[in-house]
């Protein structure tokens, strides 16, 4: 067995990311339409984990801007003029891959950040997963009511979360 890694994100992937989203974000359903423009829009930030040739988990990310959630299940139709954040839209890996992959992503992605002139990783935690992101360097940022209402989508306990990128 291999170790699991990350590599970009194929056209061919859709079936094998939407199914592990649909089994990872039961409550939180979006269409592979979706899924396929942020691919399209901004490949260099959407990868997939590959595992003994199968697909375990994903990772979804773009230019955004701070304190403002896209939508789920909506589309981007385009990305901001001036970005000041790379919004990690979903992380979402396998149970039985789990062990580290969700950090090698945002690593990749802060890199990426740091390549582009972009000091700030951004993100909603959504379950039970903010103490991961705690560990991953996000802090949570004090919603006001606009950022609330956005978040309602995104599931009882969501939280907006944001991560400072060293300059390399």
């Amino acid at each position: 067995m291999g170790k699991p890694h990350w590599r970009p994100a194929r056209t061919s992937d859709l079936a094998a990311i939407s199914a592990i989203a649909a089994r990872i974000h039961p409550d939180l359903p979006e269409c592979p339409e979706v899924f396929m423009e942020k691919m399209q829009l901004y490949p260099a930030g959407c990868r997939v984990l590959v595992a003994d040739d199968a697909i375990a988990g994903y990772g979804l990310a773009h230019p955004w801007r701070q304190h403002r959630i896209p939508p789920l299940d909506r589309f981007l139709e385009r990305l901001p003029g001036i970005a000041d954040c790379l919004y990690v839209h979903d992380v979402a890996v396998l149970p039985d891959r789990r062990g580290g992959a969700a950090r090698d992503y945002i690593a990749a992605v802060a890199e990426l950040a740091r390549a582009t002139g972009v000091a700030t990783l951004a993100l909603v935690s959504v379950y039970t997963t903010r103490p991961m992101w705690e560990r991953l360097g996000f802090r949570p940022v004090a919603a006001d009511a606009e950022l609330r209402a956005k978040l309602a989508s995104y599931g009882s306990g969501a939280t907006y979360m944001l991560r400072h990128v060293a300059a390399a």
